[in-house]
Order: C-alpha cells, then sequence, then structure tokens
C-alpha cells in the first residue's frame, strides 16, 4: 500500500542486535563458484547482521571485459553487490567490480533486454562504466556511518559510495567480497582517481599511443590552428579590412597562452605586441555587421611597484589610443573580474547547486522535496547564469545598438572572456547555432583561447583551489538558449549534454590541456613542431568515436528552421551582402526613463504579483541604465528572427535548470510521456503527415516529389518517452508515491487519510 510496505512509514527500522553468520535463507543455493562466507574473518562481525536483501541471481556465464587500446587490468574484485536502494531497502545484483588505467566498471548480469535497448548509447562508456576523471568524490560505509576516503586507508569499508561529475551515484556492497580483493580494489580505485597525477600518465597518452591511426575522417569543423583559418574567418566577418593575423607567437616566443596564430588592430606594432608577452594586447574575437568588434585582453597584475605600473598605464594608453580612432569604433572596456562573480565564487555556487541532484536513494530525494526551490535559490548557480547572459547581452547593446568596439578584460582572457564573447557570438552570429559553427567556435575561444581545461577539471587532482566549471557554466548559458528558442540551433539539448560528459573521457585532447603550447610540448616533447611525433589525439568533434549513426541523429534538432538561401537575384537587390537578419531596427529611438523589464502597458495586478520576486532577480547595485532596457524591450517586442539577433529572456522565470543533465539519474524526476520530447514527437508527426500528403498531391500531378530530411528516431509509444528522454530509458521508475516521504510521516495510516480527504470535500463546512 502507499502509506506502509518496505519502510513503513518513512521511520528507520531499528538495528537488530542479532549477529547472523550464515548466508540469508534463499542464498543457499547461490553460493557455488563464491568463496564460502563461513570461513572469511573480518574486522568486524557486524558485516553480516541479518538484512532483507533483493538479490539477482549470480550470473553463471562469465562477462567479458572489453579494453580499449593501451588499458590496462589494474585489480578486481568479486561478489560485489551493486545496490540500488530505495526506502532504505537494498536491491542489486551481482558481479565484478573492476579498476583499469581508464575506468571503474561493473560487470554484472544488467544488460538490457532486447524489448528496453537504450535508444541513446556510447560506445567507449557503458552504463555500469566510470572514468577515472569522473569520479568526484568516494565514501566509504563503516557501521552504517559514511566517510570520506583518501590516502592510505587503515581499514576498509563494507560499503564503497561513489559520486560522479555527471552526477550518478553508484552504491557497491563488499559484505560478500574476500577481505585481500575489498582490499585490492578500494585501495585501488581510490589511488587511481584521487591521488595527484603527471600529465603524460594520463590515458590520453596510453591509448594515442596504442590506438589505429585513422586518417581518413574528415570534419568541418574549423580547428584555427593554422593561420588560413582565422583569415578566412576574418573574411566571414568581413573584419579583415580593419585587423590582420599575426604568426608573431612561433616557437610562442610572445607568449605561452596565445596559440600560434592571432588576430590583433593593423594599427598596432609588432613591437608592442612583444613587449609584454601578450598582456595588454587587444586580441579580436569577432566583427559585427556594422563594423563594430569584439576584442579581449589579458590584464597586467594589479598589485605591483608603483614605477611598474605606471609604465603599464603608459602602454595602455598608447594601446587605447590606437584603436579608438578612425577607421576604429569608439571603444568601450569591460573588466570582467570586477563586474561578475569569481571563479572562487562559481566553484562554491556549483558544488552547493550539485548536492541537490547526487541522491543517495529515493526517501532522500523526497524528504528534499517540499524545500527545494529554497535550496536551488539558495545555491546562487541560477543567478551566476543569470548574470552571464545579462552581461552578454549589454555588450550586444553596445556593438549593435551603439556601434561601439567592446573590450573586454581579464586577468588571463581565458575564463569569463570566454563565457562572455562566446554567448555574444552565439547571440548574434546564426553560423555559431550550426552544430559545426558552435564546435568552430569552442575551437577558436576556448580551446585556441587558451582556457584551462586541465586545471578548471581538476583532471591531475593537483590543486582544488585551481577547479571551477567555467566550460559547464557556459553550456548552461547556451542551454537557456536553446531552451527558448528550439528552432534557432541545429543541434539539441541532448548534444549538449553529451558534450559536458564528454570534458571527462581521456582519449580526447580536445578538453585536457590548459593551452595549445603545453599540448605541442607535451606531444613532440621538443616544442611547436608537432609533425614529428607518434602521439595522434582524437577530437571530441568526431562523434563516430562514442555514437553510432543512429544514436548520433538524436543530437541534430528536427525543428531547425535552416537559413534560406538566396538566388542571385535576390543578391543583386541587397543592399549590404554581408548583413545578417535582424530582429532589431538599427535606428534607435528615444529612450525612456522607465527602468526594469516592465512597460508602460503591464497591468498593475501582475506588477503587484511578480514585481517583488523578479526584482529581486534582476535588479543589482549596477542598475541597468536606459539603453541597455530600451534595447531589451524593444527586442522582445517584435517577431523573433531564428537566423538574426536572439536574445534570451532573463527575467526571473526565465532562466531553469538544466534537467536533461542535472536530473537524468534520478527516476523521480522524469515526466513520463511528457517534456519537450513529447512535444517534439507531436510536431514531427504533424510533420510526416503533411509530407505525406504532400506527396500525394505531387504524386497527382505528376511534379518531383522533394526528399525529406532525416528525422529524429524517436520511439512513437508514449509510455517509453519521458522528459529525460533519451537518457531516462537507462533508469528504473520508482514506484515511490508523489507526496513526499515528510507527508506520509504525518500520516498515521491510510484510514486517517481518507478522513482527511472527506473532511476538505465536506460541503457543508463550505456554505
Amino acid at each position: 500500500m502507499l502509506g506502509k510496505g518496505a519502510g513503513g512509514s518513512g521511520a528507520k527500522p531499528a538495528k537488530p542486535s542479532f549477529v547472523s553468520y550464515v548466508i540469508p535463507e534463499g542464498h543457499q543455493a547461490r553460493r557455488k563458484g563464491y568463496p564460502n562466507l563461513l570461513q572469511k574473518k573480518w574486522e568486524g562481525s557486524s558485516r553480516f547482521i541479518h538484512k532483507e536483501i533483493h538479490i539477482k541471481e549470480p550470473i553463471e556465464k562469465e562477462v567479458n571485459l572489453h579494453l580499449l587500446p593501451g588499458e590496462l587490468l589494474l585489480c578486481e574484485a568479486n561478489t560485489v553487490l551493486k545496490c540500488v536502494q530505495e526506502d532504505g531497502s537494498n536491491r542489486g545484483a551481482y558481479g565484478k567490480l573492476i579498476c583499469t588505467n581508464f575506468k571503474i566498471a561493473f560487470l554484472g548480469d544488467e544488460s538490457a533486454s532486447d524489448d528496453n535497448e537504450p535508444e541513446f548509447k556510447n560506445k567507449i562508456i557503458g552504463e555500469n562504466d566510470i572514468t577515472l576523471h569522473c569520479v568526484d568524490h568516494i565514501y566509504g560505509v563503516y557501521d552504517e556511518k559514511k566517510k570520506s576516503l583518501s590516502g592510505q586507508l587503515k581499514k576498509y569499508p563494507e560499503k564503497l559510495i561513489i559520486y560522479c561529475k555527471d552526477l550518478r551515484v553508484f552504491h557497491f556492497c563488499l559484505r560478500y567480497t574476500k577481505e585481500e580483493e575489498v582490499k585490492r580494489i578500494v585501495s585501488g580505485i581510490v589511488h587511481h582517481s584521487q591521488t595527484p597525477k603527471l600529465l603524460k600518465r594520463l590515458f590520453l597518452f596510453s591509448y594515442a599511443i596504442a590506438a589505429p591511426t585513422n586518417t581518413d575522417t574528415q570534419s568541418q569543423t574549423v580547428m584555427f590552428d593554422a593561420i588560413k583559418d582565422w583569415r578566412e574567418e576574418l573574411e566571414r566577418t568581413k573584419g579583415n579590412m580593419k585587423y590582420k593575423v599575426l604568426s608573431a607567437n612561433e616557437a610562442y616566443k610572445v607568449s605561452e597562452k596565445l596559440p600560434l596564430n592571432f588576430v590583433v588592430p593593423m594599427s598596432l606594432s609588432e613591437e608592442s605586441i612583444l613587449q609584454y608577452q601578450g598582456r595588454g594586447i587587444p586580441i579580436w574575437c569577432w566583427s559585427c555587421h556594422n563594423g563594430a568588434s569584439l576584442l579581449k585582453m589579458s590584464a597586467f597584475p594589479k598589485e605591483q611597484e608603483d614605477n611598474t605600473s605606471q609604465m603599464h598605464k603608459i602602454f595602455l594608453d598608447g594601446v587605447y589610443k590606437t584603436i579608438n580612432k578612425p577607421p576604429y569604433e569608439v571603444l568601450k572596456t569591460d573588466d570582467l573580474s570586477s563586474s561578475l562573480p569569481s571563479l572562487q565564487d562559481i566553484q562554491a555556487a556549483y558544488t552547493r547547486f550539485k548536492q541537490l541532484f547526487l541522491i543517495d536513494n529515493s526517501t532522500d530525494f523526497w524528504d528534499t522535496d517540499v524545500k527545494w526551490f529554497s535550496l536551488l535559490e539558495s545555491t546562487n548557480w541560477l543567478e551566476i547564469v543569470r548574470r552571464c547572459l545579462k552581461k552578454a547581452i549589454e555588450v550586444v547593446e553596445y556593438l549593435e545598438g551603439q556601434n561601439t568596439n567592446v573590450l573586454l578584460i581579464e586577468e588571463n582572457a581565458s575564463d569569463l572572456c570566454c563565457v562572455i564573447s562566446s554567448l555574444v557570438q552565439v547571440m548574434m552570429d546564426s553560423h555559431y547555432r550550426t552544430k559545426f559553427g558552435f564546435q568552430s567556435l569552442i575551437q577558436k575561444e576556448w580551446v585556441m583561447g587558451g582556457h584551462c581545461f586541465l586545471d578548471r577539471c581538476n583532471h591531475l587532482r593537483q590543486s582544488d583551489k585551481e577547479e571551477a566549471p567555467v566550460f559547464l557554466l557556459f553550456l548552461d548559458c547556451v542551454w537557456q538558449l536553446v531552451q527558448q528558442y528550439p528552432p534557432a540551433f541545429e543541434f539539441t539539448e541532448t548534444y549538449l549534454t553529451v558534450l559536458s560528459d564528454s570534458l571527462y573521457i581521456p582519449i580526447f585532447s580536445t578538453f585536457f590541456f590548459n593551452s595549445q603550447h603545453q599540448k605541442d610540448t607535451n606531444v613532440s616533447g621538443e616544442g611547436h613542431n608537432a609533425q614529428s611525433s607518434h602521439f595522434r589525439f582524437l577530437t571530441v568533434w568526431d562523434w563516430s568515436v562514442q555514437f553510432e549513426p543512429k544514436a548520433q541523429v538524436l543530437l541534430n534538432n528536427p525543428l531547425y528552421v535552416e537559413k534560406p538561401k538566396l538566388d542571385k537575384s535576390q543578391r543583386k537587390t541587397t543592399r549590404f551582402k554581408h548583413q545578417r537578419q535582424l530582429s532589431l531596427p538599427l535606428t534607435q529611438t528615444k529612450s525612456s526613463p522607465k527602468r526594469g523589464f516592465f512597460r508602460e502597458e503591464t497591468d498593475h495586478f501582475i506588477k503587484n504579483i511578480l514585481g517583488k520576486r523578479i526584482s529581486k532577480l534582476i535588479n543589482s547595485s549596477d542598475e541597468l541604465h536606459n539603453n541597455f532596457t530600451e534595447f531589451y524591450d524593444s527586442w522582445h517586442c517584435k517577431p523573433v528572427d531564428f537566423h538574426g539577433l536572439l536574445l534570451p529572456h532573463i527575467e526571473g522565470p526565465g532562466i531553469k535548470v538544466w534537467a536533461q543533465r542535472y536530473l537524468r539519474w534520478i527516476p523521480e524526476a522524469q515526466l513520463l510521456g511528457g517534456g519537450t520530447v513529447a512535444t517534439a514527437t507531436k510536431i514531427l508527426d504533424v510533420i510526416e503527415e503533411v509530407q505525406s500528403l504532400q506527396k500525394k498531391m505531387d504524386e497527382k500531378h505528376s511534379l518531383t516529389v522533394p526528399q525529406s530530411r532525416e528525422a529524429l528516431p524517436m520511439p512513437r509509444n508514449s509510455a517509453r518517452l519521458s522528459s529525460l528522454f533519451p537518457f531516462a530509458l537507462l533508469q528504473r521508475h520508482s514506484l515511490k508515491p508523489v507526496l513526499p516521504t515528510s507527508t506520509w510521516k504525518d500520516l498515521e495510516d491510510e484510514d486517517d487519510l481518507a478522513k482527511r480527504d472527506d473532511e476538505f470535500v465536506d460541503l457543508s463546512e463550505v456554505i
């Protein structure tokens, strides 16, 4: 029944005083091939406290271990129970727990049946695989007490809990495992996933040596590792009239943070670029259709001697004068370190945020259900997402509305500069909303821009102080745009989710170096010439390495509206060939003195209801100025052009939780038969029906039938769909009632529940 059963009303059962050294009844026949539990000598006899455990029979057949090239088996343990905990009762399956130099894996009889074969399966990482870089924290359970594991262990736990960076949680019971195997597997997992490493000891290098070289793959993604890539990008954005590509960083003599080739204003001399190792130099990011450009700069250290500071000030004044006169537009500088949260604040907010999703069992999930939104707000993560989007809109307003160059300044111009510059380009340039364009953007602004992926993801486990989810913050911001304007993006939220997962797969070099200099040095061992190296790193943009073609289709948005191609006659009549279609007129209207997002015609009732809540989220000490407010309101008053400028809604309700990534492993959070996937499925049904009717009409009139686009291979059975598709198909659905456990604890029994229902519907008391 709902109110009773396993776990009763939610209260924990009393700890039994009887200690049993006999295998629980019903499992005597399952001991074949497993160690004799009666002959084991454990440090604590409480391991065998009799407890009701629902266990799948151990498999008789040997489960094959699939190793990648260069992958080595380090340790293993048999008779491990992988638990699925619900309401305090244990369910699980026997199997083998292994640790390699690439992953932690559980080999058990949990393979999906043919009827429930997942539509989205990763070829590298299985359902029960955890890459060593994906391990976040490891805990051991001692006498029902959880303790963090690290370093050398004096006592080994009876249960192992692994929290992953992709927010999965694994529980492994070691009660029925040999003591020697427990020591080996626990020590091995803790050592290989938690201790500091050297860069060349990563599996990335082992795989690069052992994996066969595939030279046939050709990607449309622009890697920006050659000077022609930069020149083509300058030509595409019409920035080649004012900016030039430099190769002055040959052998990284200017700066190890800068790529070999980068773009600067034509008026800058090479002497000034070489003077301070790239600091104080405006680096070109992108040019707007009206000639305004987005630039970034590495700032000089703030704490330094007066003489040095004065020299730096004189140098910067000279640079500003050079680029703040014709043919360049007026320059606006923006120090992101003073207008956005610090990396420490971002890391602290995400640490609080992810705790909402690292759930040990369904009971814990429902216990927090009543106060979940207040806990979410207290993490401050969504507020940081909103502030980044707001800052990007401010930059867009200067570029588009005021025809002003914007110079983003940061200490190394490789963290928040990457976030804001990338968001601005996604909002203003529809090319970067295609899949290959988005991947090229990440290559340009993040990989070649010198973002410290190795440190920010803490791949080497050397310093927690450098860790910060900056790239994940960017993907979360992009997801906000994707969920607000789905037809504007060629890729799906599933694409963004698997891209975030790829941060922790060490067979791709994309996210495992701090700079191009670090990669080239470690590849060749002698500097920038990597041609003689025997290492052949893969790029994450080759999705065929992870997914079959059928699964790759799920990365593409079937609702994407392709940009119409103009014929020659239309191009001749176009005033500006390179001008992108915009949803906002270029002429400015009179600025309104009114502040905020409410306009004159807004109803007073809505102001009173929503005003306090929204003002808390959108107002800050640097209150929105009139130009920004008018720009924002004016754009949202007009129809959206999915190939023009896009501005996200940043009011309180507009910023949402990226449910597919953060909630995908929690079955209770699924909306069966609902969510965006259900909407997309219905639209696809209509599209197919229209195409079918069009085909019949064309056949009737003997016309050529146009080929339709490949549709998203979604199962049309609504029983198999959920809001967290395609990941939800891997999950078991919980039978937990919708009411939170805290509510059930207040109800004595079902009769009392029925009485309370009658009290609520008694019409005599209402009259």
